[in-house]
């Protein structure tokens, strides 16, 4: 997806949104990129894995949104929104501090300002993707990924009336990373960031 000229010098305050579903990436990336541009990093997953240690869960395992654990966290957020909009909260305060990155599904969403940049995969290539980063087969990663991803769209689709992954229309620069490796997909972000993000 080109870049609109009239946002390649827009600053937004410094203010970066970068989302993807999960197998995408995106995580691992936003925190190069703010590291490389000297952005604040924040993350909404972090954050509400907090929440949930702070309930009692253990939040150690490895790929643990995957897992039954926090596939249970999942079921509780769906039933009480207070963790995520706890969470949102936080990250729209810190949105109007500038200087940020944020790592977040919501955030897209939710700020009117700010660039937004979507990482997208296929959910075959994703399955592959979370399959290898935590030690499951493939079935396994389609099976979890299903239902994680249904759950957490039905909890925004309450909260905030979008669809996750289907409702693009917030974002500035889309990447199908479904052919790319992650240096790859750095190297493109950089490109990004650099005409979108002037020197702090």
């Amino acid at each position: 997806m080109p870049i609109p000229e009239e946002t390649c010098q827009v600053t937004h305050n410094r203010v970066i949104c970068v989302s993807g579903l999960a197998g995408t990436g995106k995580s691992t990336l936003a925190k190069r990129l703010a590291e490389k541009y000297g952005l604040r990093y924040y993350s909404g997953g972090d954050a509400l894995k907090e929440l949930a240690k702070e309930q009692g869960y253990n939040i150690n395992t490895q790929g643990w949104w995957e897992s039954p654990i926090g596939l249970k966290f999942l079921n509780e957020r769906l039933n009480d929104p207070k963790f995520d909009k706890a969470v949102d909260d936080k990250l729209l305060e810190y949105a109007k501090q500038g200087n940020v990155l944020l790592d977040s599904w919501t955030m897209p969403w939710l700020l009117k300002d700010g660039f937004k940049i979507w990482l997208d995969a296929s959910f075959e290539r994703r399955a592959a993707r979370v399959a290898e980063r935590d030690s499951m087969t493939y079935e396994e990663a389609i099976k979890v990924l299903g239902e994680k991803e249904g759950r957490t769209k039905a909890i925004y689709k309450q909260l905030y009336g979008f669809v996750l992954g289907e409702d693009l229309a917030p974002f500035d620069f889309i990447l199908d990373t479904d052919n790319l490796n992650a240096k790859e997909v750095f190297e493109v972000l950089c490109q990004v960031m650099d005409r979108v993000v002037a020197p702090a």
